[in-house]
């Protein structure tokens, strides 16, 4: 085969290499966000709401400052099997062509190079022991006058993005338009 359909061949490859390490790298980054949400119900009854969603989610009260509506919710989140062995089957594939190209640019090295797809586990190792971590969401409540006599309640969120689609969902809550 021609060097140069190798050579360019093996810096795709190695391009793809890099973009692989970077997604395994991305799959255990936290992902915060704060978002005020609106809901017609009153203060107390949104705030007896949260706490009984986020027991049954497996979350424990970590902090409350009562005088300013302000909760703290601590709780374990469990890293994916999926996620886990999809990556590394992608980190083996990415793996096993790196190690062809290796093998077909340098001969004399092949089969060596073909022993980089036992590296292939760590991917889902790194991401196992780093996605299982202890995740807070916190919660701070107020009470807006509308027009006549109701009222509505604005609760802003900080949470893992995930969790706040879940909450939004489960709860029928509005995200506060600005």
């Amino acid at each position: 085969m021609d060097t140069t359909v190798l050579s360019s061949t093996f810096t795709i490859a190695l391009l793809m290499t890099v973009g692989l390490f970077f997604f395994i790298k991305a799959s255990v980054k936290e992902r915060i966000e704060q978002i005020k949400f609106a809901s017609p119900r009153p203060q107390e009854s949104l705030l007896t709401q949260l706490q009984e969603y986020f027991a049954s989610r497996a979350y424990r009260v970590a902090a409350v400052d009562a005088p300013n509506y302000k909760v703290t919710f601590e709780g374990f989140v469990r890293p994916s099997w999926f996620l886990a062995i999809f990556l590394t089957l992608l980190s083996a594939g990415g793996t096993l062509s790196l190690g062809l190209l290796l093998g077909m640019l340098l001969p004399q090295q092949g089969q060596i190079f073909l022993a980089l797809v036992l590296l292939s586990p760590l991917a889902g190792i790194f991401y196992w022991k780093k996605a299982g971590r202890s995740e807070q969401v916190s919660l701070k409540l107020e009470s807006v006058a509308e027009s006549g006599s109701q009222t509505k309640s604005l609760v802003t969120v900080r949470a893992h993005r995930d969790e706040l689609a879940a909450m939004q969902k489960a709860l029928d809550l509005k995200p506060l338009e600005y």
